[in-house]
């Protein structure tokens, strides 16, 4: 499956399909809070919690492909991440895109 977040991939014309996405709901670790906290402190990168990020853009990535990949996409353009906070302690990360399939 190729990604990208131009509207067009190179050598390629597309046909577009519908929109795809992904997404997931994540909560903050209260070990991790603890250690956070600590390191406002002092400054720095909070290690933790960009491995945390990363791996809910990856999930919501995964995701995302796999919903186009039962519509039939050979790939997906314009991809674009957002996230939103939805309570106290818990976020939202979407992935979406528009799956496309290669015209012949």
């Amino acid at each position: 499956m190729i990604i990208v977040n131009t509207d067009f991939i190179s050598g390629k014309e597309i046909e577009t399909i519908q929109l795809v996405k992904g997404s997931i709901v994540f909560s903050k670790n209260v070990v991790r809070d603890v250690f956070a906290g600590l390191k406002t402190i002092i400054g720095g990168e909070i290690k933790g919690y960009s491995e945390m990020m990363s791996e809910a853009r990856q999930e919501a990535t995964d995701r995302m492909i796999r919903e186009a990949t039962m519509i039939g996409a050979d790939a997906i353009v314009n991809v674009r991440y957002a996230t939103s906070c939805l309570m106290a302690g818990a976020a939202e990360i979407i992935a979406y895109g528009t799956a496309v399939r290669f015209k012949k």
